[in-house]
């Protein structure tokens, strides 16, 4: 088997993935996106090369042997940026971690060094690959050298091979130097000779072959300003090319039997893994299947008690309980054991010995016998699939960590523990496996995984729930969190029921109607085309229709809907496209993902609430997106029509919070004129236009009550004045000159902006009214852009964040209203800030006053909460 040599230059790659992926940081507040990225780039290059041997070099320091050259050599380059600086260390411990050796030479370039082991390799009958980012290592392209430059971001590469270099370039390896020496290169601060670019470069070389040959002949080179320019600048040419040679025959103290490259160990860049935070890797380095046995060596022994039955004695009094369910939708998926855990003993309970055992059942039901969790939700939803009716939950770890740090995206018992420093229990991908070849592993070693989750559960809860008392964040948990938990589970549980032959109808139309939008456009091109082919419908608009071209592509025309939209008004073809465009998705994303999504055992959908994962705590949902369904279009409303009771003379209730965001920025910010205009049941919008436009009530037009809306919701999302001159469709001059005469008529609300972003700058966060957290360690970032984003963020949040507090407490109180009356009424769904509930027609009375009522007074605020409610025989008559 031939010997295959992978070099890679380090700091070009790095600069590369710093730059591509958005500035990313663990929960340590460690900055890993320029890692991350190399990582990614690592492992797909271990898997596609399969390496003997390897090495990554790095660039010693500034000052080469090049400076002696040239002084200014790479004078213009711009310093580091200091958040990809603190990177070079951890991709250094990554690579010690994956056994491969990495190395810098005092005096010298990462591409000397490559060039030497490079031409070592080819010696010695390696195969060898570079790879990079910069051009300059083309030079030692040859039949056994090939480079892989990357171009914009890590994934797109291309391959060098001298056949490949000719054609592309239209030069040999051995002119790359000479081609870099008349052109120059702005990037490293080599001078070339000024006005000589890459296609002169090419042109001279195909003439005379060599630099050398160039200047020898200078008399015959065609124009008589380039002939200038060559005999003016010979000397800087000359210097270039010997500053953009790379050096292959640099003192290095390695050999290539130092760069024999064997395999990582599994267990070190599992743990480095840990540390960065890269939860997703953490599957590829432990393979598609389960490693347990191989990863679980530097793991202490636990004892787990497998039970066959369920003793009474085994329950103390607080028992921590882990359902063990391997993928997202326990809906669907089985139960795959319980783990018990008590301060004395540790149990695994195989699912059937739990379900049909008196004992659990009796204990599960038992409020008074206290309950920690992972996953309350999770775990109420499961038990009952199983006619399990779970109570007495007083802890749920999920939730805990989610408020602890919203932020963090994986929030499973393992990651936890991690973060907290314990590390005796494995990832589930590292027992399990992920994907297609996700399977659970023989019960010894599901009872030890699950029981050690289970005791970790157990161990961290009194840990975790100081962190939380030191937040102020106990009573967010005790008296918000875990009990809408509960709530939402039964509401998971319920479903809410679906008329299929109404989303089947609509799908017919639909169909029907897009066929005909089709046919129209058809028309109007003068042709047929795939208008869902932007490569086709490129060349239609831009060429033959002649519309303004707006932006191009790699691939052509950018055909995106923002560019349909600045075209609207140019040719009657864009707002039928933009309609084909909106109700096809409506069919394929909606209509056929709702048929999709049908339990066919109730005729009833079991969406998933998210209940940890927004970082301003709204809920999201999953399977179907409770969220996203359009109700702009008229086609999107209908949707609604196929959501019905699920029994005989019931009907929907819908209640919606008016303007709760507007309401909770009054409050917060206390401006007298917007706590007025709420108090005084005002419409928001008309007077804003009144106050920034300065005229009477009567005297607001449509588009003034218009931009008024605008700039009111987009004040609560921290719009710029771009934004809203893309919202309102005005000059960004414009825009700014509106959201000044905003702020001079409310200055509350401008004090509030300015002293929400001192305070999250000073504290590193913000807060809800109920001390719901959002870190912002971007909030005082050199980068701009970086910085704005968080300081929109820290205005928006506590508005967004308190408004999604409301909401859930109002859910709370609903319930407990709706038990206490004895109403058979229940909650099916929370979409936005409207509580979607069936009920008997006989109950809709009671509840056209009690629902207002408990929404309106679940807190109280500076202004007045409003809520409007409307009820019908579907979702969509409910309005």
């Amino acid at each position: 088997m031939t010997n295959k040599l992978v070099l890679i230059d380090g700091n070009s790659i790095l600069y590369r993935a710093f730059f591509a992926l958005p500035l990313l940081n663990n929960d340590k507040g460690v900055y890993t996106n320029a890692v991350y990225g190399f990582t990614t780039m690592l492992m797909r290059i271990l898997e596609t090369e399969k390496p003997t041997h390897m090495l990554v070099a790095f660039d010693a320091g500034k000052t080469t042997f090049r400076h002696k050259t040239y002084q200014e050599y790479k004078g213009g380059r711009q310093k580091t940026p200091p958040e990809l600086s603190e990177q070079f260390p951890l991709v250094k411990e990554l690579l010690d971690a994956s056994s491969i050796k990495h190395y810098e030479l005092s005096n010298y370039e990462a591409d000397d060094i490559i060039g030497t082991l490079a031409k070592i390799g080819e010696r010695e009958a390696f195969d060898v690959r570079v790879i990079s980012g910069d051009k300059d290592l083309l030079q030692l392209v040859s039949d056994n050298i090939q480079v892989q430059l990357t171009k914009k971001g890590l994934s797109d590469i291309d391959v060098y091979t001298p056949d490949f270099m000719k054609e592309k370039m239209e030069v040999d390896p051995n002119q790359i130097i000479d081609m870099k020496a008349l052109m120059g290169d702005s990037s490293d601060n080599i001078p070339g000779v000024p006005g000589i670019g890459q296609k002169t470069a090419v042109k001279l070389l195909k003439q005379f072959n060599t630099l050398e040959k160039v200047f020898e002949n200078v008399e015959e080179v065609s124009g008589k300003k380039l002939k200038e320019k060559l005999q003016n600048h010979q000397d800087d040419a000359y210097m270039s090319k010997q500053l953009v040679t790379i050096n292959c025959d640099s003192p290095i103290e390695i050999q290539l039997d130092d760069t024999v490259y064997d395999g990582y160990n599994v267990n070190e860049l599992s743990a480095v893994f840990r540390d960065l935070g890269f939860q997703s890797l953490l599957a590829k380095v432990a393979g598609d299947t389960a490693v347990y046995s191989e990863t679980s060596e530097s793991l202490e022994e636990v004892d787990i008690e497998i039970l066959n039955d369920v003793p009474e004695s085994i329950f103390t009094g607080i028992e921590a309980i882990e359902v063990e369910v391997l993928a997202d939708n326990y809906h669907l998926e089985p139960i795959e054991g319980f783990g018990i855990v008590n301060q004395d003993n540790k149990y695994f309970v195989p699912t059937q010995v739990a379900i049909n055992s008196e004992v659990f059942k009796k204990w599960a039901e038992d409020p008074k016998q206290e309950k920690w969790v992972f996953d309350a939700k999770k775990v109420t939803v499961a038990l009952l699939n199983h006619n399990i009716h779970f109570k007495g939950i007083t802890f749920d770890l999920l939730l805990a960590s989610y408020l602890i740090n919203p932020a963090e995206n994986h929030h499973d018992i393992p990651a936890i523990s991690h973060r907290m420093g314990q590390k005796q229990v494995l990832f589930d991908e590292e027992v399990y496996g992920k994907g297609a070849k996700l399977k659970v592993p023989e019960q010894d070693k599901l009872a030890e995984h699950v029981g050690r989750k289970t005791t970790m559960l157990f161990a961290l809860k009194p840990q975790v729930v100081e962190e939380l008392k030191d937040n102020q964040q106990l009573a967010l948990l005790n008296d918000l969190e875990l009990p809408l938990a509960i709530i939402l589970g039964k509401m998971e549980a319920t479903g809410v029921k679906i008329d299929r032959t109404q989303l089947e109808t609509m799908q017919k139309e639909l169909k029907s109607r897009l066929e005909t939008i089709e046919k129209e456009v058809h028309e109007l091109a003068g042709e047929s085309f795939n208008l869902n082919s932007p490569k086709q419908l490129g060349p239609i608009l831009f060429e033959k229709l002649e519309l303004p071209v707006i932006k191009k592509t790699k691939t052509g025309y950018s055909t995106s809907a923002d560019i349909l939209e600045q075209l609207k008004q140019k040719h009657p073809i864009i707002p039928k496209l933009l309609l084909y465009r909106q109700l096809g998705k409506l069919q394929s994303t909606y209509i056929e993902g709702l048929l999709k999504v049908i339990h066919s055992d109730d005729n009833k959908i079991h969406t998933r609430f998210n209940q940890a994962l927004t970082q301003t705590g709204r809920l999201s949902s999953t399977d179907p997106n409770m969220q996203n369904i359009p109700i702009r279009l008229e086609e999107g409303k209908k949707i609604r029509k196929a959501f019905i009771p699920s029994e005989k003379n019931w009907v929907i209730f819908a209640a919606d919070y008016s303007q709760i965001e507007l309401r909770v920025l009054a409050d917060i910010a206390k401006d007298e004129k917007l706590v007025q205009a709420f108090q005084e049941d005002m419409d928001i919008h008309t007077r804003t236009a009144m106050d920034v436009f300065h005229v009477d009530a009567e005297e607001v037009d449509s588009n003034m009550r218009r931009q008024a809306k605008a700039v009111n919701f987009g004040i609560v999302y921290g719009i710029s004045d771009y934004g809203l001159s893309q919202n309102l469709g005005i000059t960004r001059k414009e825009a700014k000159a509106f959201i000044e005469r905003y702020f001079a008529s409310y200055p509350g609300v401008k004090a509030y902006m300015d002293e929400i972003v001192q305070e999250a700058k000073q504290k590193g966060y913000v807060t809800t009214l109920m001390h719901r957290r959002r870190y912002l360690p971007d909030i005082t970032s050199r980068n701009f852009n970086v910085r704005s984003f968080a300081e929109r963020t820290a205005m928006n949040t506590p508005i967004q964040g308190s408004a999604a507090d409301i909401i859930k407490k109002a859910m709370i109180d609903l319930q407990k209203a709706l038990i206490e009356k004895g109403l058979k009424a229940r909650m099916l769904l929370q979409v936005h800030d409207e509580l979607i509930l069936e009920a008997p027609e006989s109950e809709i009375e009671t509840l056209k006053y009690l629902v207002p009522e408990i929404m309106e007074k679940t807190v109280e605020l500076n202004v007045p909460l409003k809520v409007d409610y409307a009820y019908g025989e579907t979702w969509f008559d409910a309005k």
